[in-house]
């Protein structure tokens, strides 16, 4: 089969495709033949040897979230589940291949109505943005305010917000993000490439900080007494860095909500089922055949992205 390789830690030119013998599905597993597979920043920070989530050394096959059909089941798996449409996560190496095995516990079929690869693009940030959402406890009317707002969490977090009852003010960079902000229904939209994009967005009650650095901490400024705020990514390099003592001089709550496997499945099942019934849509920004997997890294590096970024196999 066709997969990409991970060949040492390293630039977007680390990543080599080459033919590679096929997998076979062990007790507990299926094989799964990909048709999509999710690329992340979190993957991009991997390739290149930075901490984050994912473990292992080169040489691997790199790849978290795929999308596709059960071609076959290993021992103890029911086998009606062979060309079943499904998403899963793979844990994080094995993606960027024709053909992956997985545990059956972590298969999601696939609404029917929803297109795989408009499901995989929601299957981890969709999840990220469900799971954020619900810990923060957003109410109707509150001010929202979402950086990084045409990105893959940040986009589906527009939109959720929306259809909650919020007023979401949108973060970017760029006149073409904010037109993209936009038309996901941002009641506000400001760029923070500029000087005072702050005092653009004006006072808010919860902050979604997916980028971190001074642009988060600019962000945390904007907090109501009461207000809430998250950090779960580090677009620019650094988190924000913003201690409990000063969260607390200030009135307002550092959130980390919980991330059990049970809350984050149900985040999953039901991102899937607001797809299917078009309550949210994900950006798909960009679409790379598998052999450029680097190409679609240097991509989302670049920070010229919108939205998903997917390799169509």
């Amino acid at each position: 089969m066709r997969a990409v390789w991970l060949t040492r830690f390293g630039g977007p030119e680390v990543l080599v495709a080459k033919e590679t013998p096929e997998p076979e599905a062990g007790p507990g597993q299926v094989l799964v033949d990909v048709a999509f597979a999710n690329i992340t920043f979190v993957e991009t920070q991997f390739r290149a040897g930075k901490p984050g989530p994912f473990k292992g050394e080169p040489p691997l096959i790199p790849g978290n979230g795929v999308g596709g059909v059960v071609a076959a089941v290993g021992e103890g798996v029911d086998p009606g589940l062979v060309g079943r449409r499904v998403v899963t996560a793979t844990g994080g190496s094995g993606g960027y291949a024709e053909r992956v095995a997985v545990d059956a516990a972590g298969l999601f079929e696939v609404p029917e109505g929803l297109a795989l690869d408009t499901a995989v693009a929601v299957l981890a940030d969709g999840r990220t943005a469900t799971w954020l959402f619900d810990g923060l406890g957003v109410k109707e009317g509150e001010r929202v305010l979402v950086e990084a707002a045409a990105g893959g969490v940040g986009s589906l977090l527009v939109q959720i917000a929306k259809n909650a009852g919020a007023v979401v003010v949108a973060a970017v960079g760029g006149e073409r993000k904010a037109e993209v902000a936009r038309e996901l229904g941002a009641d506000v939209v400001v760029d923070y490439r500029r000087p005072g994009w702050a005092e653009e967005a004006g006072d808010v009650d919860v902050v979604f900080d997916g980028v971190g650095g001074e642009i988060g901490r600019a962000a945390f400024g904007t907090l109501r007494p009461g207000g809430r705020m998250v950090s779960y990514g580090l677009a620019s390099g650094e988190w924000a860095g913003i201690s409990e003592e000063r969260a607390a001089e200030r009135g307002v709550e550092l959130v980390q909500p919980a991330a059990t496997p049970e809350l984050m499945r149900k985040a999953t099942e039901r991102i899937l089922a607001d797809a299917a019934r078009g309550r949210v849509r994900p950006l798909v920004g960009q679409r790379f055949p598998l052999e450029r997997a680097a190409d679609a890294h240097a991509a989302i590096e670049s920070r010229a992205t919108v939205g998903k970024t997917l390799l169509e196999v």
